[in-house]
Formats: structure tokens, C-alpha cells, sequence
């Protein structure tokens, strides 16, 4: 068997996430669909991780096998002609057997754009930010440095998954320029996210920057361990998995 990565980028707005369902639209089925139809029997694809409905990507990985003599096959141009238009392959190369895009996965970015002007968010940006309103950038950014490093995410992760350990490693959480003067962009790198966890984490930051929550108060947030003490999740449209990265690039 021939092992091919599969570098894909999707809108989330019309999907029920990632991972497979029965009775419902996902990104892996859509896949794993069309590559049935080239290959002729049923093939399981496996992801670098979950997204959540409406959580979009630019930059999710996977991987599936194929018998070896489709070595060579134009799999991007063959995929993406039976795909449907919401969902795209943007690289798929033959690797090595051992490669596995959600264990050897050595970290994650994500970002997620919030809309500042509280009276109006353009209409072809809807399914992209979050209107959470004008922010202290200061407090946020002030408040995300709390988080940086090796910590137990615990108090940021959302029931639903059963993990060995909550804790992580973040390296970066910074803020750059949206493609209107009315958005920021929130960037986070780690070596593994929980469930949810961007998205709460987003939400303590704008908690901050709303003056709705002490920046001293994160600290202690983040040493309870408790999900309750945290800010409630911030919608999923304004999330986006930028890239994975392996210890081959």
C-alpha cells in the first residue's frame, strides 16, 4: 500500500466539522466519498484533528492508503474535480508508511478574526469573524502572555473528549492586521489544542479586553483547573486551523 498526505483547505460553515457522522455533512465524509468513487471501494481517510462545525481551515492534514500501483496518480486534480466546491485539496504526495498526519503531528496554529465595529459587520465577512465589539488590545494581549508556556488547559477545555493529559504547551498567541480596519486576527501555536480550547481561550481574551474580566484574574483561571470559572466559548465561525506541522518540514 502506498500511503498519500493530503494538505486541505475548506469553508466550515456548511459542515457538521471534520469527523465523520452518520446523518450528517462532514469534511471527511466528502473525502472519504470522492476517493471512494476514483478508487472503487471505501477508504478510511484520517485527519491531523477535529474541527467544529463551522470551523474552517486552510491548512488541515491527512492521510489515507491506496494500493501501490496508483503511484504517481494526479490526486489533487482528480479529487478536487468530484469535491464540492466548499471543501479543496491543495497538495497530496506519497510519504512514508510511518507518517501519520494525527500522531506525528508536532504542533498546531489557528487563528481566529474578531470584527470591532459594533454596529455593523460587512456581509461577506459574517462567516468569518466574530462581532465581539471595540476591545482593549492592551489587556488582551497582556492576558494572552499569562497563557504562554507549558500549562494544564483544564479550565479551557469543553466535555466531550477523552484525553491521557490537559496540559499543553503554547508558543505563540499574537495579534495582527484583518483584512478591514475593523478586524484583528488572534494567532495561537501549540503542540495540541484541547476541544474548544482556542475558542475559550479566545473568549477569556476578549473578556479582558472588554474590561469584563482582571488580567490578574487569568492566572488564577488557569491554575483552578475548573471549566466553569472560564468565559463561555465564542462562536466557531471565526476559527480557522492554519497549518500543521511534522517533524519532516
Amino acid at each position: 500500500m502506498t500511503r498519500i498526505r493530503l494538505i486541505l483547505a475548506y469553508e466550515g460553515t456548511a459542515f457538521s466539522g471534520w469527523q465523520i457522522q452518520p446523518v450528517a455533512r462532514t469534511v471527511q465524509g466528502e473525502v472519504e466519498r470522492a476517493l471512494a468513487t476514483i478508487l472503487g471501494s471505501a477508504v478510511r481517510v484520517h485527519g491531523s484533528g477535529r474541527t467544529d462545525a463551522g470551523v474552517h481551515a486552510l491548512g488541515q492534514t491527512a492521510h489515507f492508503d491506496c494500493p501501490d500501483g496508483r503511484t504517481g496518480f494526479p490526486w489533487r486534480r482528480s479529487l478536487n474535480a468530484i469535491l464540492p466546491r466548499d471543501v479543496r485539496v491543495l497538495d497530496a504526495v506519497e510519504v512514508s508508511g510511518d507518517f501519520h498526519a494525527r500522531y506525528g503531528a508536532v504542533s498546531k496554529t489557528y487563528e481566529y478574526r474578531l470584527w470591532h465595529e459594533r454596529e455593523f459587520c460587512l456581509p461577506q465577512r459574517r462567516r468569518f469573524v466574530w462581532n465581539c465589539g471595540p476591545v482593549d488590545f492592551a489587556r488582551m494581549e497582556a492576558a494572552a502572555a499569562v497563557l504562554l508556556g507549558e500549562h494544564d488547559f483544564a479550565a479551557f477545555q469543553n466535555v466531550g473528549t477523552d484525553v491521557g493529559s490537559t496540559v499543553r504547551t503554547i508558543t505563540d498567541i499574537s495579534r495582527h492586521p484583518g483584512e478591514t480596519g475593523h478586524e484583528s486576527v488572534w494567532r495561537f501555536t501549540a503542540d495540541g489544542f484541547l476541544k474548544q480550547m482556542v475558542r475559550n481561550l479566545v473568549g477569556c481574551l476578549v473578556a479582558c479586553g472588554r474590561g469584563k474580566l482582571d488580567v490578574e484574574t487569568v492566572g488564577a483561571i488557569l491554575a483552578s483547573g475548573d471549566r466553569t470559572s472560564a468565559p463561555a466559548t465564542v462562536p466557531p465561525q471565526g476559527l480557522t486551523l492554519i497549518r500543521v506541522e511534522y517533524g519532516d518540514r
